[in-house]
């Protein structure tokens, strides 16, 4: 396993009523009595992040050796589908398992089961090639059914920090964002998520699109080992009420760091990739969902948010490039969580707007170099003026501005980029990171009221 490190790292769990425990890591031991209940929890002096494999040694009445045992940095991974999606699944998988020599990083996933009530314990899916344990160092026996995003994201700390790393791969595909809150989170505001609690009043067995459900089953039972932080990926099951969206991601995100009181630790998300969700119809509710994201980043701090426009499979909900999505949550980890300074990060993201005449300016943050990449068709802005009638625009770069304009709008209030379902824009940064989907208006949502 891999245990934060220089933390106080809580170790838990159960012997006989008033049993002493003794929990040792090398030369550091801590002893504890556990309650009438049988719980016990101690906290244990982690040692600096290094590849020296240490012993955690649990002794009652009987004796447990954890061995093989790294100081490092854990990362908790969730979300839904393309948060599990499989080394196997992605893009170059035969090369990537071949090449997955990472004695340093290791994963455990936890295993699917939805309870209506908060559990102590879960039991692990094992690795085909490591059954025994619930981690699984990760090498090309392993790699395959590992968290693509998991393990992208570690290996590029691995590679960058020197430091081991842990992933805890909590996640399932086609879940809503409410089954991993908590109940508590949920009652706390009646007016945004009181329909959530309503249609989840009778419990049903195995269904993961439940409120709370999954997070008391799948987050509830790691508390509270010690995290460094979240990397997530999820949204795509709540598109059709993304207004919601900007309410309960936030709310979701609060609700983690009080469960695990290590703070505001650093939560990092993928913000969606372009899908038809509707292939009928563009049904304008991706980019609203898009824009909760981008709020989150805003409303919440210590987040980060990895743009995916440019990375997409527009008819596949599942792009297969999962190397990109784990190494760009990786950048902002190293630049705002471990003070890589000198990085580049973030693809622009909308700052601004001033109406000038016919035209109106965009003001961008991470904007050094901004740039079209003229390898992509259209400019993908839109300028609507009172009539909120949108009409595809021209966009200049000016500086690390952008100035756009469209004959038939003399008088533009607003101006939107990326704003279909399935638009792959055409705007980077200098250091080739896309930018996100944003609007300047605040127009009514096609998701307005869908809770």
């Amino acid at each position: 396993m891999v245990l934060q490190q220089q933390t106080e790292a809580p170790v838990w769990g159960w012997a006989d009523a008033d049993e002493e425990v003794t929990v040792s890591l090398g030369e550091t031991k801590a002893t504890t009595k556990a309650g009438a209940d049988g719980k016990w929890l101690v906290k244990i002096a982690t040692p600096a992040a290094s590849g020296t494999a240490l012993e955690l040694i649990v002794k009652g009445k009987n004796e447990i050796k954890f061995a093989d045992v790294l100081a490092g940095e854990v990362w908790v991974c969730s979300g839904q589908s393309n948060a599990e999606w499989s080394v196997a699944q992605s893009a170059n998988q035969a090369e990537e398992i071949k090449n997955a020599n990472y004695p340093q990083i290791r994963m455990i996933k936890v295993g699917r089961n939805p309870s209506d009530k908060p559990l102590d314990d879960f039991k692990f899916v094992p690795n085909p090639a490591a059954a025994k344990s619930g981690w699984a160092v990760a090498s090309p026996e392993t790699a395959a059914p590992m968290s693509a995003i998991g393990l992208f994201f570690a290996r590029k700390l691995n590679q960058d920090l020197s430091v081991p790393v842990g992933i805890i791969s909590t996640n399932w595909g086609g879940t809503i964002a409410e089954a991993w809150t908590s109940p508590e989170a949920l009652a706390a505001d009646p007016e945004w998520f009181g329909p959530i609690v309503e249609r989840g009043k009778v419990f049903q067995a195995g269904n993961p699109n439940q409120p709370s459900v999954l997070y008391n089953s799948m987050i509830k039972p790691l508390l509270p080992y010690a995290i460094k932080g979240a990397i997530w990926y999820q949204g795509e099951s709540n598109v059709g009420r993304a207004e919601q969206y900007a309410k309960l991601f936030p709310a979701m995100i609060a609700d983690w760091r009080k469960s695990w009181g290590q703070g505001d630790f650093p939560f990092l998300f993928v913000q969606l990739a372009p899908y038809s969700y509707d292939k009928k119809m563009d049904t304008k509710q991706l980019p609203e969902l898009w824009e909760a994201q981008l709020k989150t980043l805003t409303a919440s701090p210590n987040t980060g948010m990895a743009v995916t426009t440019d990375i997409a499979t527009v008819n596949d909900i599942h792009p297969p490039n999962k190397q990109d999505v784990g190494a760009r949550l990786a950048l902002w980890a190293l630049a705002t969580t471990y003070g890589k300074t000198d990085l580049a990060y973030s693809g622009p993201l909308y700052e601004s707007s001033a109406v000038e005449d016919n035209k109106i300016r965009i003001k961008f943050k991470h904007a050094a170099g901004i740039k079209f990449n003229e390898s992509k068709p259209g400019q993908h802005f839109t300028i609507a003026g009172e009539d909120m009638k949108f009409v595809p625009a021209t966009a200049t770069i000016d500086g690390e501005t952008v100035v756009v304009t469209a004959t038939e709008v003399a008088k533009p209030v607003a101006v939107r980029f990326g704003w279909t379902d399935t638009s792959e824009p055409n705007l980077f940064n200098g250091a080739g990171l896309p930018a996100s989907p944003f609007r300047t208006d605040t127009f009514p949502l096609v998701t307005a009221g869908k809770k």
